[in-house]
């Protein structure tokens, strides 16, 4: 297990460093003058050269990288251009919203997904038909025009939970839960469906193999079977994709978040990416780029620990 561990904190460091090179050239080949956008149009030339220097767009392009990168094994995120105030703090202050819709969203899927697939593993037959038919429609539905559907329904015919916004932790975690609710429900409902097919499929491929007809040849219920048995052993590729999914609700907020006008990372994104605040868009773009390669090296290790066959097969 070490050196299943080394290798794999390895090839973690390595994408981060592929990443962060990726996301630095990308926004570097963008067109436009960052500091025209901050200085308007009828800014000096001397102007625009000093606000150029103090941002460092006069250093040579990889000057800069190695000056950005080596401010963010520090702590040091920059400053941000267009609000005026560390990256770091506007990150801290986002993030209360995005994780935790997330989690809820993971939390919900999981909920709804991994039930609802054994059930039609174990189904087989017209209600196994009509589950995976509902679960289609479900993949096949946008979250942000189930987004839209969740407000028109729930906010302004019923006007059971708020349309948008989000009050605050500090007033209070039932108002802030409320706030999430139709979010965490248009991004869990498009990931259930796929994680309820998925599910179904491994559960179907491990309920074909010996050791099952042997446990049925013990007497065990179908339902022990079912839960002893075939699910656990098919959690590697449920796993696999729950981490994959995790990282898409992570990117999915910016989407959702700007639906339903939350505070959060997603909105902080799109805003900075409009006001061309370069600073900080890197930062965020790093940021979720390194929270995807962070949730998939956590599954290696979580399937590694399932399956020690994994770690075999690499040596």
């Amino acid at each position: 297990m070490t050196a299943f561990l080394l290798r794999r904190s390895i090839a973690l460091a390595v994408a981060l460093v592929v990443a962060s090179l990726v996301v630095f050239v990308v926004l570097q080949i963008l067109p436009g003058d960052p500091a025209l956008v901050i200085l308007g149009p009828d800014a000096q030339p001397d102007t625009l050269a000093a606000l150029r220097h103090q941002l460092g767009y006069d250093l040579p392009v990889w000057l800069r990288y190695l000056r950005w990168a080596g401010h963010l094994m520090t702590g040091d995120f920059g400053r941000s251009t267009a609000y005026d105030a560390s990256v770091a703090s506007l990150i801290l202050q986002r993030i209360g919203v995005t994780l935790p819709l997330a989690v809820m969203a993971m939390l919900l899927s999981t909920a709804l997904a991994i039930p609802l697939g054994v059930y039609a593993a174990s189904r087989r037959g017209a209600l196994d038909g009509g589950i995976m038919a509902v679960t289609q429609i479900g993949v096949a539905v946008p979250d942000f025009w189930l987004a839209l559907l969740l407000v028109l329904a729930f906010a302004v015919h019923f006007t059971w939970f708020p349309a948008g916004g989000f009050p605050g932790w500090w007033h209070g975690a039932g108002a802030s839960l409320k706030a999430l609710v139709l979010p965490t429900i248009a991004l869990a409902i498009p990931q259930a469906a796929i994680l309820a097919r998925v599910t179904r499929g491994a559960v179907l491929d491990i309920g074909i193999r010996e050791f099952l007809r042997t446990a049925r040849a013990k007497g065990l219920s179908e339902g022990g079977i079912l839960w002893r048995h075939a699910v656990p052993n098919a959690l590697i590729p449920v796993i696999t994709l729950m981490g994959l999914q995790f990282s898409f609700l992570l990117a999915g907020t910016i989407i959702i978040e700007n639906v339903f006008a939350l505070p959060g990372l997603g909105s902080l994104l799109f805003q900075a990416i409009g006001q061309r605040d370069l600073v900080l868009v890197q930062d965020l773009v790093l940021l979720f780029a390194a929270l995807v390669i962070v949730i998939n090296f956590i599954v290696d290790l979580v399937n590694a620990t399932i399956d020690p066959r994994l770690r075999s097969r690499e040596t």
